[in-house]
């Protein structure tokens, strides 16, 4: 039998059958990961947005057009279940606590790592996390959208309002700031 996901071009999967949810999950919950991790300041929301996302991905499974664009429609699921929880957390105010275990996202295989190493990794990652959401929100949202989560600039465009090109603009000059943090901080270390 043949592949179910087949490539419509390099970006995009588009299903030529329905194929078990959890295939989809497995495929495109790295990508879900990073767009819920890069629009939520903290790694517990982004696990609930994740999880939202695929739960309510799993419910509108059975009725999606075959011709759906599945990487795209998760996105944008992710993007509206990350608002939600946002929106949650904005009326019932909770303490965070700083480096909430983990960053790798959920269903990520573990890997034979020091514990010096998972330290390392984590604090550099919660560095990573916080440069992005301390970019101005047009260069955050371009920068997960089209980087983190793969959607083309014009479907970011559509999303979050504006042009093409100016989604490139956000992108481009998003990646520069935090290419020069990363900098800074690689100067300070030496």
């Amino acid at each position: 039998m043949k592949p179910h996901i087949r490539p419509l071009c390099d970006d995009y999967l588009v299903m030529d059958s329905k194929i078990p949810f959890e295939q989809v999950v497995q495929h495109h919950g790295p990508t879900v990961w990073r767009v819920c991790r890069g629009l939520l300041r903290s790694q517990h929301d982004a696990e609930d947005a994740w999880a939202e996302t695929f739960a309510a991905g799993l419910k509108a499974w059975p009725d999606l057009p075959g011709t759906t664009t599945v990487e795209a429609w998760l996105v944008a699921v992710a993007r509206h279940k990350a608002i939600d929880v946002a929106r949650g957390n904005a009326r019932r105010a909770t303490p965070s606590e700083p480096g909430e275990g983990r960053s790798g996202g959920p269903n990520c295989s573990a890997t034979s790592e020091s514990a010096e190493e998972t330290v390392l990794r984590d604090v550099n990652a919660e560095l990573l996390w916080a440069a992005v959401h301390q970019l101005p929100e047009r260069q955050r949202l371009a920068v997960i959208h089209h980087h983190l989560g793969g959607l083309p600039y014009r479907e970011v465009a559509a999303l979050v309002g504006g042009t093409e090109a100016a989604v490139r603009r956000a992108a481009a000059d998003g990646l520069r700031s935090l290419r020069r943090q990363r900098n800074e901080l690689m100067e300070r270390e030496r």
